[in-house]
């Protein structure tokens, strides 16, 4: 049987396992020295955020999670677009290989998104991989437009 659930430090080593899966499919695998500087700045960042301003939700079968997205909640200044200023930032969705195509990931969203609405967010965002873009589109979300162009600055 399947529960879904909001993650707690009890589960740390549990989030960090499919942090690091989903690093290693999304991006690759990565040396040694670098999974453990990931795997350290995890359980500090998620010690001082869980369950403030950064929610997981989880999928887990026989004591183990088989699926998992983040849910990061930022407070800004409001404008039209946000009123409340207040938006959530869904990230690094991960579903175990022999579970995908089941619903299971989409009831984690589901989650995400009733929780949402109770924490008064204007919106919901997310950037959408091609395998999980078709789910997104059915449970609602649509295609940002912006005028404005995505940027990003590096320190090398």
């Amino acid at each position: 049987m399947i529960d879904y659930k909001k993650a707690d430090l009890n589960e740390l080593d549990e989030i960090i396992r499919c942090r690091m899966e989903f690093i290693r499919e999304d991006i690759g695998p990565q040396t040694p020295e670098t999974e453990a500087t990931i795997q350290s700045q995890l359980q500090e960042y998620l010690k001082n955020h869980l369950n403030r301003d950064c929610y997981i939700f989880a999928a887990e079968e026989d004591n183990r999670i088989i699926s998992i997205a983040f849910l990061l909640i930022q407070e800004r200044p409001a404008n039209p677009r946000f009123p409340h200023g207040r938006t959530g930032n869904i990230m690094n969705v991960y579903t175990v290989p022999e579970k995908r195509r089941q619903g299971i990931a989409g009831n984690v969203i589901k989650q995400i998104m009733d929780f949402g609405k109770t924490q008064n967010l204007d919106f919901l965002e997310l950037k959408a991989a091609p395998m999980g873009y078709p789910l997104y589109k059915k449970l609602g979300f649509e295609d940002a437009c912006s005028r404005c162009k995505e940027m990003n600055f590096k320190w090398e």
